[in-house]
């Protein structure tokens, strides 16, 4: 295997005689000063078992989503090597977030209170560059940069939509609440927009029945109790 991007919490590898592409989960966990956080930008620990316990909620969810024909990059898993196989395709260095609530950053660059609700939900589109601390972006900077074509932005916004209002249904259905969520998109040899990278606890916030938000190690035990 040939490691194509070595990540915070997963690496990319690629099968140099068949030309599969695999995504390696690994058990390191973002945050800092032992603090888990999955809006951080650092690792922050390691955790026996995560990258699997990982694996497990992402290919749930990636098939949830082909089942409900949200394109996506995810064409198999083998969770005993912690490896997901996927599609290659073109991964621009963005993140699109979507927001139910107020929470994390957007408190505090806006000055707000944490748990306001946003009704249609806020999205936006960031630029992943730590040193920059992940600056937000536009489609005219997006162009400008050549990091999408014509037309994708908006696209890619709208999966943005769907995953969330699938997300948003399939975690209230486990007795949750949705707070907000970041993914990686990329697009096909077509230009299509498809779903990348991860879903997992690392992406998000969710709130149980009591009003308590889990850190990423405590929310996956959680949902593994739910999907099995």
């Amino acid at each position: 295997m040939k490691k194509l991007y070595d990540g915070k919490t997963k690496d990319v590898l690629k099968d140099e005689e068949t030309g599969a592409v695999y995504l390696l989960f690994k058990d390191s966990a973002t945050g800092e000063n032992g603090v888990f956080d999955p809006g951080s930008n650092t690792v922050g620990g390691s955790v026996e078992g995560k990258g699997k316990t990982g694996l497990k909620i992402s290919s749930y969810f990636f098939e949830l989503m082909e089942k409900n024909g949200i394109p996506t990059h995810y064409k198999g898993a083998d969770i005993e090597k912690g490896l997901m196989e996927v599609r290659e395709v073109t991964v621009p260095p963005l993140e699109f977030v979507l927001r139910y609530f107020t929470a994390g950053s957007m408190c505090r660059r806006f000055t707000l209170e944490e748990g306001i609700p946003f009704e249609p939900p806020y999205l936006e589109v960031t630029l992943k560059d730590d040193e920059q601390g992940d600056p937000l972006i536009s489609e005219r900077l997006c162009l400008m940069k050549n990091l999408l074509a014509p037309g994708q932005y908006d696209e890619a916004l709208g999966v943005l939509e769907k995953v969330g209002a699938l997300l948003r249904e399939e975690v209230a259905k486990m007795g949750y609440t949705l707070i907000d969520f970041k993914i990686e998109l990329g697009y096909d040899e077509t230009g299509k927009v498809v779903v990348a990278d991860e879903i997992t606890p690392d992406i998000w916030r969710i709130k149980d029945e009591n009003g308590n938000i889990p850190n990423q190690i405590d929310c996956a035990k959680m949902l593994l109790e739910k999907i099995g």
